[in-house]
This record gives structure tokens, C-alpha cells and sequence, in this order.
């Protein structure tokens, strides 16, 4: 499972590379709104720092299918042929997902809450589907389960389209598609932040630490020995 982070502001972007496996971008209208900026700004001084043939997930605002094609074309001029178009899966949606699927333009397609928007994306050509997993939870459905069903639609129908699983609230969500083996999931920087902070490991730490302290002196290290 790809590990993709939801995020806008380059300098956390730059953290969390620094320090997990992360294999890309995503963002969307309400991300880039919070960096107060011109977001083909913050999305070129992104793509820069990620290189130009990573993962870069950028949202259309248009409402009707050919304004979404055209601004696919505008992000994808601006951003580079390999960048991610998200396409939100409605009526409309769908019909540019097939056009931008026909010129082999990469397509997610968002705002996914059922299996059946999956299936059409995916039989439309879009190359990931990205279910939101907690906000289906706040509908009084199974956020997880419905990402489950969706990538097992997409095999069992020879469909090439993969899951990128989104809006976790939590790290047993991630766990949890991780062991599924979804095809990726993208998750903002305090989630990621959580699938390894435990109280735990600190306490280890601390008791290696103050055991090697004994017999090196304190504040010594390998380096010191």
C-alpha cells in the first residue's frame, strides 16, 4: 500500500519525507484554500520538491464536464502530463473521466461514499478511486468496509483502477486497508504522525538509554565507546 500524504503546506510536506516512506501528494480545494496563497504557487513549489515524476493529486472545481476537462488540461500543463487529476464522481464527473481517460490522462476520481461510484470510475477509466472512509462512518455506514468492497470489485472485474483510500480519522483505519492490501491511502500528517507514536517504544528507549548510561557514562553513545 502507497503512503501518501494529504497535506498543502511545504514545509510539513517536507517533514514528513524526511522522516516516513511517503509516495506522494494529494491535495484538494480545501487544503490549498488554508495556504492563503495563489495555489498554482503552492502546487509548483510542491512538485518541485517532489520531483517531477511523483504522485501530485490535484482537484477540479468546475461543476459541469467540459469546464473539467479543460481545467485538466490547465493543471496538468501548469503541473506536468504525470499529475493526478482529481475528478469528483458525479453525473458529470464520470463523463469527464471517460474523456480524460481517452487521451490516457491519470485520474482519480474523489468524493467516493459508495461502491457503485467506484465501479462507474473505474469502468470510466479513472486510475484510482478514493473513497472517503470516515466520512462515510458519519453517514451511518462502514467507511472501511465500503474501501474493502471496492477493491475487491476492482480485481475481481479485471478493473486496472486502484484504491486510494481517504479522510482517515484515525491509525487502526490505516492498519486496517494496510492489511487489506488497498492500493494506497492518503492521510493528513498528525494521522501518519500517530501510526508510530507509541508510549511504548519511548519507555524502551529511555530504558536502553539509561542502561548504556551505566556502563558508558551519561550521555554516551556507540560513538563514545
Amino acid at each position: 500500500m502507497k503512503l501518501i500524504v494529504d497535506f498543502a503546506n511545504l514545509d510539513r510536506i517536507k517533514e514528513m519525507y524526511d522522516y516516513y516512506p511517503i509516495d506522494g501528494v494529494t491535495t484538494n480545494p480545501s487544503i490549498l484554500a488554508k495556504e492563503g496563497k495563489n495555489p498554482y504557487e503552492v502546487l509548483k513549489a510542491i512538485r518541485k520538491f517532489i520531483g517531477k515524476d511523483a504522485e501530485l493529486h490535484v482537484q477540479v472545481v468546475s461543476k459541469d464536464a467540459e469546464s473539467m476537462v479543460r481545467e485538466a488540461h490547465k493543471i496538468q500543463q501548469e503541473l506536468g502530463p504525470s499529475t493526478y487529476v482529481k475528478v469528483p464522481v458525479s453525473r458529470e464527473g464520470l463523463k469527464a473521466i471517460k474523456a480524460l481517460a481517452a487521451e490516457g490522462a491519470n485520474i482519480t476520481a474523489t468524493a467516493v461514499y459508495t461502491q457503485m461510484q467506484a465501479y462507474l470510475a473505474g469502468k470510466a477509466g479513472a486510475s484510482y478511486a478514493a473513497p472517503y472512509v470516515n466520512r462515510i462512518d458519519n453517514i451511518g455506514a462502514d467507511g472501511i468496509k465500503v474501501a474493502k468492497d471496492i477493491h475487491d470489485i476492482f480485481k475481481k472485474n479485471d478493473l486496472k483502477t486502484e484504491v486510494l483510500a481517504a479522510s482517515f480519522k484515525n491509525s487502526q483505519q490505516v492498519l486496517e486497508l494496510a492489511k487489506y492490501g488497498v492500493g494506497a491511502a492518503t492521510v493528513a500528517p498528525d494521522v501518519i504522525e500517530g501510526l508510530i507514536k507509541l508510549d511504548a517504544v519511548d519507555c524502551a528507549i529511555k530504558a536502553f538509554t539509561k542502561d548504556f548510561e551505566k556502563l558508558c557514562g551519561e550521555g554516551k553513545t556507540m560513538l563514545d565507546c
